[in-house]
């Protein structure tokens, strides 16, 4: 008998759940905020899309990575941080465990194409964390990227 386990893909070739991907960051002049990162901190573009009708670029900067938001920060500072990206193996296992324990979780999983999907969580203190499992049928960048060879 096979179970949704066996069909879970590990990424960074570890056999870790979970992994803190990326801080996504509102970028009132996105390109400006990319040339700031790569002159002083080497990053490096590895993908520039839409997600869910906004410009999105995703960045490496060593072996982190920012997520860059075109859109209008809404305030200064610790404002301009928009959510943690969390990343997960086995997305709907946790998302139905969170729901179960009473966590604030404003929308179910959203389905992205490739096969990913992601939730928003309400974490203490006001703190927005990204689930996200990237899907299976990405792009290859965008699944290296992910921690999924290359």
């Amino acid at each position: 008998m096979t179970t949704p386990q066996d069909d879970w893909q590990y990424p960074y070739g570890t056999r870790q759940r979970y992994h803190l991907q990326h801080v996504h960051l509102f970028a009132s002049n996105i390109d400006a905020t990319i040339d700031f990162y790569r002159k002083w901190f080497d990053a490096e573009v590895k993908w520039d899309g839409d997600v869910a009708g906004a410009r999105n670029v995703f960045v490496k900067v060593g072996i982190g990575a920012l997520h860059l938001y075109d859109q209008q920060p809404r305030g200064e500072g610790k404002n301009a941080v928009h959510h943690l990206g969390m990343q997960v193996v086995g997305i709907e296992e946790l998302y139905e465990r969170m729901k179960a324990a009473g966590l604030h979780i404003p929308n179910p999983i959203r389905k992205l194409g490739g096969g990913g999907g992601y939730f928003m969580l309400g974490a203490p203190d006001g703190v927005v964390v990204e689930i996200f499992e990237p899907g299976p049928l990405r792009e290859p960048v965008v699944r290296e990227y992910y921690g999924f060879g290359g």
